[in-house]
């Protein structure tokens, strides 16, 4: 599963469309010009309407409004804990001022449990998260969620960490599996807002008792239509391809 999420990866890197037209069109410059020109001209018109960006943030948006914001203090204090998923940390090896921790942009991951904690301060922090990476080495992702969390006062007898995981399903199995942890107890779950659906289906299929708790909203209430933005564009558009595919592959793997 976790070979076949990068393959899925790759697949949803809109610019790796673009480069195959463009390659296409090369090797076909001799033998069919008219074809390789058509796909040069496909490839370049992509690549402009790629930067379009209420064609994304429109997919990032029904993804996003599947499970609507909420707030520490609409909460009840009937949670044990709450999960919060990998991927806002950077590699490990970007991890040079040891005093220091290296956030990337989903980063609302790790700093919107600080005030949730403020909210309810009795609750357990269970992060999981093990190294996406294929070639990884140094510190897993729990390691260095542990010095975070730690940076920011939160005592390491309130911290559970899982750092074996690599896909969303791994994290909803294995997270299950750790000593004191009871998945029938209500549990929040913060993710991405774009990447809860998936999340929520993946850990109530692997018997958790979790409520959304969605972070990090890419997309807005709406987009002015002449928002153009090449490599805001592109980035939105692998994110939104990244889970609507991996919806469709969990939903084939029988695991959502």
């Amino acid at each position: 599963m976790f070979l076949a999420s990068k393959l899925l990866m790759f697949l949803t890197q809109p610019l790796a469309w673009v480069a195959a037209l463009l390659l296409a069109g090369l090797l076909l410059i001799r033998t069919r010009p008219r074809w390789a020109q058509r796909l040069c001209a496909s490839a370049l018109g992509l690549l402009m309407l790629l930067g379009w960006e209420p064609l994304p943030n429109m997919v990032l948006r029904s993804l996003e409004t599947q499970y609507p914001a909420v707030t520490p203090n609409t909460l009840g204090a009937a949670y044990v804990g709450v999960v919060v998923l990998g991927g806002a940390l950077e590699p490990a090896y970007v991890w040079t001022a040891p005093q220091q921790s290296a956030l990337n942009s989903a980063a609302e991951r790790m700093t919107e449990v600080i005030p949730l904690l403020r909210q309810l301060p009795k609750l357990t922090v269970l992060f999981t998260g093990g190294e996406g990476e294929l070639f990884a080495s140094g510190l897993s992702e729990a390691e260095r969620a542990s010095r975070f969390f730690q940076g920011q006062g939160l005592p390491a007898s309130q911290l559970l960490l899982e750092s074996a995981s690599r896909t969303t399903y791994e994290n909803a199995v294995l997270s299950r599996q750790l000593p004191g942890v009871d998945a029938n107890q209500p549990w929040l779950l913060l993710t991405s807002a774009f990447h809860m659906p998936r999340a929520m289906a993946a850990f109530r299929r692997a018997g958790w008792n979790v409520s959304a708790y969605p972070v990090d909203f890419r997309s807005g209430v709406s987009t002015p239509w002449s928002q153009y933005s090449m490599d805001q564009g592109v980035a939105k558009w692998r994110l939104a391809l990244h889970e609507l595919l991996g919806q469709l592959a969990y939903r084939l793997a029988v695991r959502a």
